[in-house]
């Protein structure tokens, strides 16, 4: 912008001395740069009473647009200096622009676990990380990172908490987890909250704090390694609907809303989802959260209804893209 009010500037000058005094090209950009830099050199011939009320103009336009242009153009210069500053700036202004996104707090294992998930769902996200080494080692246009501790309401409202749909708090301290899930519900009263958590002590007061719901990674760990002992077959199974790598999601939530207008309510048969991208729905949520797994086909698909489809990498793009489901 600076560099465009100069050029104007510049331009405009030299179109005014050249057709109100009649000077040669050379003349009017000689005029015009001695006017603009106010040097104080000699016309080049008189100017008429037109011509001088121009000028003046173009000299109180100069005040402010060089000014203007050369604190810019010294302050960016200078900021090439702290690469890393302008660097966060612009990081900065495109965690301003997100609205409904995610907040990940902590980016230790569970913390990456969570980003590289989101990021195959193509949900937007912003990292709250407190040491300098991480950020600068992972932070990326897809992984943008805010650097402080989320414990500062500062941080949490930095990374948009306030305009953000999920808090994800994944710290390996439970103390640290239940104050950010405090003070994030303090600020936005509708935000979900998933939390962390080490000890099963914790639990209750995560959930009195306003945790949505409250994970704990030991537990699920170790049930995970019995469920390998006792039904090894079906747990390789289910891992394998997990992502694996950027684009292989075999299982999708969606919103009726997204599938079709529920003015007119239909069915999972109408829909025809198997022979149109070849998923299959095996689970239905209502609007009062209850499921039902592997429900029928005269299910009528009511609003604020959710279904749960099962089907191959290239069947879930194709539904997405028939959809537009983000």
């Amino acid at each position: 912008m600076a560099l465009f009010l100069l050029v104007s500037l510049l331009t405009l000058g030299v179109l005014g001395f050249k057709l109100m005094s009649h000077y040669s090209w050379i003349d009017s950009i000689y005029m015009t740069v001695i006017t603009i830099t106010t040097v104080g050199f000699g016309e080049v011939q008189p100017l008429d009473d037109v011509s001088k009320i121009f000028t003046v103009c173009l000299i109180l336009a100069s005040v402010v647009i060089v000014g203007y242009a050369l604190t810019v153009i010294t302050e960016y210069i200078l900021s090439k200096n702290n690469f890393e500053e302008l660097k966060q700036k612009k990081m900065q202004k495109k965690i301003d622009e997100f609205t409904g996104h995610i907040v990940i707090c902590g980016y230790g294992r569970n913390g990456k676990q969570a980003a590289k998930k989101l990021k195959a769902y193509k949900k937007p996200f912003v990292i709250i990380e407190q040491d300098k080494d991480i950020i600068d080692k992972f932070q990326t246009e897809d992984i943008p990172f805010v650097f402080g501790n989320a414990n500062e309401d500062e941080i949490l409202l930095q990374a948009g908490v306030d305009r953000a749909e999920t808090l994800i708090c994944a710290l390996p301290n439970d103390a640290d987890n239940l104050f950010i899930v405090l003070s994030a519900r303090q600020i936005n009263k509708h935000l979900r909250i998933i939390s962390r958590a080490s000890q099963e002590t914790s639990y209750d007061k995560l959930k009195f704090a306003g945790a949505n719901n409250v994970i704990l990674p030991d537990r699920i760990g170790g049930d995970h390694m019995a469920s390998l002992v006792v039904v090894p077959d079906l747990i390789e199974f289910i891992d394998n609907l997990s992502i694996v790598g950027q684009s292989n999601i075999n299982i999708e939530e969606i919103s009726t809303e997204k599938l079709y207008n529920t003015s007119d309510v239909k069915t999972i048969k109408d829909l025809d989802l198997r022979h149109k991208t070849g998923c299959t729905v095996i689970g239905f949520k209502n609007g009062q959260g209850e499921y039902i797994v592997n429900p029928e086909a005269e299910l009528r698909l009511v609003p604020n209804s959710k279904i749960i489809v099962l089907g191959r990498p290239e069947q879930i793009q194709k539904l997405n893209s028939l959809y537009d489901i983000n």
